[in-house]
Parts: structure tokens; C-alpha cells; sequence
């Protein structure tokens, strides 16, 4: 199979795509920093040089790269599973967040996902077969203290989420919405957490690797995960 990531350079993603690689699957990796994806793209060749592992660049907060980079990837692949999880967290609550914060947050927490998903939808629909997994949070679900912007946009995502289920349902592409509580990931580092307390990113992927092996008639729609001890 042939599977799109976005944000794989690190944490989730990057779990994400070394299961699948590890899996025998070809798999095009996106990030906006070209030095950590070249990075981890050179670590995933090394570790299974007879995968197909390609990549492209691209801040997917902005429509104009998000374009160029599905461009990118049509033309080389025909992806069968596409995997939203470019985004990162902004403190902060409502009321004294400065200006442009939710704007932010919305262009790369539910944007990205939106206008990638819209440029790719018309390959898997013409098959009549794909699957797509957004990487939604605990904060999706919930509000919690100093979450702002940061929470609305992933219950943006959400609700993106549960209508693109609904409208592909009859044309053979699946939406799965992922649900991670605490994942030790770089944002974590020096935060003072014991990386036992909370979850691996491979937990996350082996949990989406799994959802992606069901028979045809079968979608897991949703995935919630949290640390053994419950949320931070």
C-alpha cells in the first residue's frame, strides 16, 4: 500500500511511518522543516532499503503548500491511506490569547487536514478504496485548562472528521479519527514527566497499523487512547 503522513518527521508521525515501512509498505512523508524530515526519512531508507521512502517539505498551514505538495505526491503515487497529523499545541486560554492565535492553530490543527484530504479524496474515490486517519487529541473530546485555541481547533478536526465518515461511507473509503491522550514526544522533553507516565508514540501507531488491516466491510471510526494512570 502507499501511505501519505503528514508531520512525519517526529513523535506520531514518525511512528506511524516506520510501522507501516517496517510492514513491507512505500510511504511519502511530509514536514514543514526540511532538515528533520531529511533526517528521519534517511533513518527510515536505512533501516528497510527495500521500502519506497519519498518526501517533500511543505507547511501545510498554508494552502498554497498543501497544493503543491499533493501535487507532488499524485504524481508520483496513488495513495491508499492518507494520515493528517501535521499540527503542534499554542498555550493559551479564550480570553487572553493574543491575536491570530485561533487563526493559527486553525491552519494547522484542522486546514491542513482539510485541504490535503479535498486534493487526495478524488484518487481514493475513483477506486473506490482508501483509508483516512486524522490525528485528533483527548482535546477533541474534552476542554481542559489553558487549552484555548489549541481545543477548538482539534474539535474542528473532530467534526471534520465525523462528516467526512458519513459522506464516504458509500464509496469505499474509511475515516478513522484518533484520539491520543499524553504521548512522550518532543513537546514533552524538559517538561519534568517521567516518560512512563504517559504513552509511546509506537503505541499510537500500532494502534492506527492495526485499524488499516480490517476486511473492506470493516472501519474502526474511532480510536481513544490514554496513558494507564489517566490524562495530565
Amino acid at each position: 500500500m502507499n501511505i501519505v503522513i503528514t508531520g512525519a518527521s517526529k513523535g506520531i508521525g514518525f511512528a506511524i511511518a516506520e510501522i507501516f515501512a517496517s510492514n513491507g509498505h512505500s510511504v511519502y512523508l511530509n514536514s514543514k522543516t526540511p532538515a528533520d524530515l531529511g533526517k528521519a526519512a534517511h533513518q527510515l531508507k536505512s533501516s528497510f532499503p527495500n521500502c519506497v521512502i519519498e518526501y517533500m517539505a511543505a507547511d501545510l498551514s498554508k494552502e498554497d503548500e498543501v497544493h503543491a505538495f499533493t501535487k507532488w505526491c499524485l504524481s508520483i503515487t496513488s495513495p491508499d491511506i492518507l494520515v493528517n497529523n501535521a499540527g503542534y499545541f499554542l498555550p493559551g486560554t479564550i480570553q487572553t490569547a493574543p491575536a491570530g492565535q485561533l487563526a493559527e492553530q486553525l491552519n494547522v490543527n484542522l486546514f491542513s487536514a482539510y485541504h490535503t484530504t479535498r486534493a487526495i479524496l478524488p484518487v481514493m474515490i475513483q477506486k473506490g478504496i482508501g483509508h483516512i486517519f486524522n490525528i485528533c487529541s483527548i482535546a477533541s473530546l474534552q476542554a481542559y485548562e489553558n487549552g484555548g485555541a489549541y481545543s477548538i481547533s482539534k474539535y474542528a478536526l473532530h467534526g471534520f472528521s465525523s462528516n467526512l465518515r458519513l459522506e464516504l461511507k458509500n464509496k469505499g473509503v474509511k475515516v478513522t479519527a484518533v484520539f491520543p491522550g499524553a504521548v512522550f514526544t518532543n513537546s514533552w522533553a524538559g517538561s519534568g514527566v517521567d516518560p512512563k507516565r504517559i504513552m509511546e508514540a509506537k503505541d499510537i501507531a500500532k494502534m492506527v497499523y492495526a485499524a488499516s488491516q480490517l476486511s473492506a466491510q470493516a472501519v474502526v471510526e474511532d480510536i481513544v487512547m490514554r496513558p494507564l494512570l489517566g490524562d495530565l
